[in-house]
């Protein structure tokens, strides 16, 4: 009896100290539709800021030929993406000014900090957009869109480029952290 005292108690404190996060995590994953998109821009914006930070700094200009981007216009260009599509559906740039922004810094810090800002932006903007608007009409690169379309389209761009990213880290030797054994 007396080990299986200590036992329960152990047992009820660490249920105990996951009750707090229940409903953070219920406000970071809307039900439906924008949960499952947030799920999914969630994996690959994660794994490109990995890959942002595994990558060395001196690799950051590194190009796989002439006229395609280096790591860090890449990188650049999906804060830039990030902020743009968001525009489609209200959300103000926080972009405005910065003129060429893929060419405006090749610091890793630097990048790595707006490209966790870009991707917190979409987070906020998925979570806090009702539902009532995924059918919402917009417009975005000339096209006729729903907000839903434009969630879509900023899951699939981050996706896009984090398989672009992973090619670039694996031919300058940088394993994917997510993919290194014992992980």
């Amino acid at each position: 009896m007396s080990r299986v005292v200590p036992s329960v108690l152990a047992l009820a404190l660490g249920a105990a100290s996951l009750a707090p996060l229940a409903p953070l995590a219920a406000q970071q994953a809307p039900a439906g539709v924008r949960g499952e998109i947030l799920t999914q821009f969630n994996d690959a914006a994660n794994k490109l800021e990995q890959l942002a930070e595994a990558i060395p700094q001196d690799k950051f200009t590194w190009r796989p030929g002439t006229g395609v981007r280096s790591v860090s216009e890449v990188f650049l260009h999906v804060v830039g993406g990030n902020h743009f599509i968001l525009t489609s559906v209200g959300v103000p740039s926080a972009m405005q000014g910065e003129n060429d922004l893929e060419r405006s810094t090749t610091d890793r810090a630097q990048i790595v900090a707006k490209l966790k800002e870009a991707n917190a932006a979409v987070r906020t903007a998925i979570t806090a957009m009702p539902d009532g608007n995924l059918d919402k009409a917009t417009k975005l690169f000339g096209m006729d869109m729903t907000y839903r379309g434009v969630c879509i389209l900023l899951a699939s761009h981050v996706h896009e480029h984090l398989g672009q990213m992973i090619a670039y880290a694996r031919s300058n030797g940088v394993v994917p952290p997510w993919s290194r054994s014992g992980q």
